[in-house]
C-alpha cells in the first residue's frame, strides 16, 4: 500500500505533495512529521505525535513498536486516520494500524477491526484518488512496483482497483493493474469492470471464463449471471461484435451449441431492451448476407421496432418459393416479439389483406425443421406448418376480437386448449393474458372466482415446461400489484387465486422457484401471514414423500415458523404439518 497511497490528491490529507523519493517507511514518516509540525493550522496533538515519531525513527532501526506506544498513549489513532490516513498507512502499514486498534478496542475481534480499517481506507482512496499521480508512479519506476503485485493478491484491494477502474477508465496505471489481475487468474471477478472491455487480451479471458460459468450452471445460473455478462458484452460495439462473433462460431458445435445460441439471443434481447440497435450485427453473423433482399427487409423492421406489410410481403414471397432461405434467418428473438405484438396484443390493428402473410411467417419460424438431403436443404414437416398456421389464426381471431366477452371465451375454451398445445401459440396466449389482466380495471369487472385468463395459465403450465419461468414471473407481478380498486377482502381472495396458480405450477415440476419466492415473502414480512398459511396448506395437500433435500431446506423453515405451523396444525391422528416435520427430521440432516 505504500505506492497506492501516493495516488491520493492533496485534498484528502490536506498536505503539500510529498516527493516520490521519500517512499521508504522511515523517510516518509520523517517527512510527514516535519511537514505537519511546520504548518500553523495543524493540530498541536498531531504535531506532537509526529515529532515523537520522528525522534523514535531517528534513534532506532525499527521504530514500529515505539510508534504503537506513542499512538496509544496519545489516543490519536482516529484523528490520524481521518487527517492523514493514506500517509499513515505508508509509514506503519495496515497490519500495524490494526494492531493499534486491537490494543485499544477490548472485546472486538481482530478480523472485525481489520475489516473496518480496510473499508475506511478504501473509501478514502476512492474519494481522493488522483489518476495523474498514479500514472506518474509508473512513469518514474519503469517496472511493475512490488507493492502492486502484493496488493492484487488480496480480495479487498482487488475490489478497490475494480471500483477505481470504473471511475477512472483512462488511467494507465489502473488499466495495467486490471491486466495484472487477469494474468493472475482472477478474471472471473472483473465481469463488471468497463476497463476490462478496452483490452482485447483481458476481455477475451473474462468472456471465456464468464461463458463457461454460465454454461456449467444450468438455467438458474443463467438467470443469476446473465445480467452482468450481457452488460459487459454490450459495453461497446467492439465488445458486442467480438462476443457475438465468438458465440456464433460456438453455436455451430453439436455439443453445447444450442445453449450458446440461447445465451447469444438473450444478449441480443438485452441490447434491444437497452435501446441499442444491434440488428445489422445480428444479421451479418447469420445467413442473411446471402439473401440481400431478406436482409434489407428484416433490418428495416428490426431497426424501427415494428412490422410493416411491404417488408412482410417480401419475406412471404421468399419463404413460399420453391427454394426458401434458411429458417434461422427469421428466428431472431426481437423479430418474433414483433409478431407477438401484432397478432396477440389486444387492440393491435393488422391489415386483413396481409394477415395470412404474418401468420405464415410466424408459423414457418416456429415449426419448420430443415435438413440436408443430397446436398440440398429441405423442410421435412410441412404438415406441421399448416396445423401451426391454423392454430395461430384461430387464437388470433379469439384474442383480438374486441366484441368477444368473457362468456364467449369460456365457450371457446376447448378450442383454446387445443391450440395452446402448439408452443408458439402458448407463448402468444401468455403475452395476451399478461396484456389483458394488467389493465387496471380488469379484476374489478370479474365475477368468477378464477377468471378465464388465469385458468389459461394453468393449461400453459401443464403443456409447456419451458414457459414455467414466464408464468411464474407474471403471477409474481400480479401478486405484488396493489389492486386499490378492490376492497381488502377482494384483494385477499384474488391473491389466494394467484397462489392456487403457483401451487399448480409447483405440481407441474417448477418446485424450487415457487417455494423460494414464498420463502422470500415470509422473510421480508411484506405479505399477509394468512396467505402464507394458505399456500402451505395447499402445498401439503399435493406433496408426498420422497422429498429432495433442496425442497426440504426451503420448505421446512416455513413450516417451523410458529406463526405458520401453530395455526394450521390439526387435532387428531392425521396432521400433515407434524407428519412432514417428523419425516424431515428422521430422513434428513438439518443444517442451521
Amino acid at each position: 500500500m505504500i505506492g497506492i497511497a501516493f495516488c491520493v490528491s492533496e485534498e484528502g490529507c490536506d498536505l503539500p505533495e510529498i516527493s516520490l523519493a521519500f517512499r521508504k517507511q522511515r523517510k516518509i514518516c520523517k517527512s510527514v512529521s516535519v511537514l505537519l509540525s511546520s504548518r500553523t493550522d495543524g493540530s498541536p496533538l498531531i504535531r506532537k505525535i509526529c515529532k515523537s515519531v520522528s525522534v523514535l525513527l531517528n534513534s532506532r532501526t525499527d521504530g514500529s513498536p515505539l510508534i504503537f506506544s506513542v499512538l496509544i498513549n496519545f489516543g490519536a489513532v482516529s484523528v490520524l486516520i481521518e487527517k492523514c490516513g493514506m500517509l499513515l498507512l505508508c509509514s506503519i502499514g495496515l497490519h500495524c494500524i490494526c494492531q493499534v486498534f486491537c490494543s485499544s478496542c477490548a472485546g472486538v475481534e481482530p478480523m472485525q477491526v481489520q475489516e473496518t480499517v480496510e473499508n475506511h481506507l478504501k473509501s478514502l482512496l476512492i474519494k481522493h484518488f488522483d489518476p495523474r499521480k498514479a500514472d506518474s508512479i509508473f512513469t518514474e519506476e519503469g517496472e511493475t512496483p512490488a507493492w502492486l503485485e502484493q496488493m492484487i493478491a488480496h480480495t479487498t484491494w482487488r475490489d478497490l482497483f475494480y471500483k477505481l477502474a470504473e471511475a477512472h477508465p483512462d488511467c494507465l496505471m489502473l488499466n495495467f493493474t486490471v491486466k495484472l489481475i487477469s494474468d493472475a487468474g482472477y478474471q472471473g471477478e472483473i465481469t463488471s469492470v468497463s476497463t476490462a472491455c478496452q483490452q482485447l487480451e483481458v476481455f477475451s479471458r473474462v468472456l471465456r471464463t464468464s461463458l463457461a460459468t454460465i454454461l456449467d450452471g444450468g438455467e438458474e445460473n443463467l438467470e443469476k449471471n446473465l445480467p452482468e455478462f450481457a452488460k459487459m458484452v454490450c459495453h461497446g460495439e467492439h465488445t458486442y461484435l467480438f462476443a457475438q462473433s465468438m458465440m456464433s462460431m460456438l453455436a455451430q458445435e453439436e455439443q453445447g451449441g444450442s445453449a450458446v445460441r440461447r445465451i447469444a439471443q438473450e444478449v441480443q434481447r438485452y441490447a434491444h431492451e437497452k435501446g441499442h440497435d444491434a440488428s445489422q450485427i445480428t444479421l451479418a453473423l447469420g445467413t442473411a448476407a446471402s439473401y440481400p433482399r431478406a436482409c434489407q427487409a428484416l433490418g428495416a423492421m428490426l431497426s424501427k421496432g415494428a412490422l410493416n406489410p411491404a417488408d412482410i410481403t417480401v419475406l412471404f414471397k421468399m419463404f413460399t418459393s420453391m427454394d426458401p432461405p434458411p429458417v434461422e434467418l427469421i428466428r431472431v428473438p426481437a423479430f418474433l416479439d414483433l409478431f407477438m405484438q401484432s397478432l396477440f396484443k389486444p387492440g393491435a390493428k393488422i391489415n386483413q389483406d396481409h394477415k395470412h402473410k404474418y401468420i405464415h411467417i410466424l408459423a414457418y419460424a416456429a415449426s419448420v425443421v430443415e435438413m440436408w438431403k443430397k446436398n440440398k436443404r429441405v423442410s421435412i414437416n410441412k404438415d406441421e406448418l399448416k396445423s401451426t398456421s391454423k392454430a395461430i389464426e384461430t387464437v388470433h381471431n379469439l384474442c383480438c376480437n374486441e366484441n368477444k366477452g368473457a362468456s364467449e371465451l369460456v365457450a371457446e375454451l376447448s378450442t383454446l386448449y387445443q391450440c395452446i398445445r402448439f408452443p408458439v401459440v402458448a407463448m402468444g396466449v401468455l403475452k395476451w393474458v399478461d396484456w389483458t389482466v394488467s389493465e387496471p380495471r380488469y379484476f374489478q369487472l370479474q365475477t368468477d372466482h378464477t377468471p378465464v385468463h388465469l385458468a389459461l395459465l394453468d393449461e400453459i403450465s401443464t403443456c409447456h415446461q419451458l414457459l414455467h419461468p414466464q408464468v411464474l414471473q407474471l403471477l409474481v407481478k400480479l401478486f405484488e400489484t396493489e389492486h386499490s380498486q378492490l376492497d381488502v377482502m377482494e384483494q385477499l381472495e384474488l391473491k389466494k387465486t394467484l397462489l392456487d396458480r403457483m401451487v399448480h405450477l409447483l405440481s407441474r415440476g417448477y418446485v424450487l422457484p415457487v417455494v423460494s419466492y414464498i420463502r422470500k415473502c415470509l422473510e421480508k414480512l411484506d405479505t399477509d401471514i394468512s396467505l402464507i398459511r394458505y399456500f402451505v396448506t395447499e402445498v401439503l395437500d399435493v406433496i408426498a414423500p420422497p422429498y429432495t433435500s433442496d425442497f426440504v431446506q426451503l420448505f421446512l423453515p416455513i413450516l417451523e415458523n410458529e406463526s405458520i405451523a401453530g395455526t394450521i396444525k390439526t387435532e387428531g391422528e392425521h396432521d400433515p404439518v407434524t407428519e412432514f416435520i417428523a419425516h424431515c427430521k428422521s430422513n434428513f440432516i438439518m443444517m442451521n
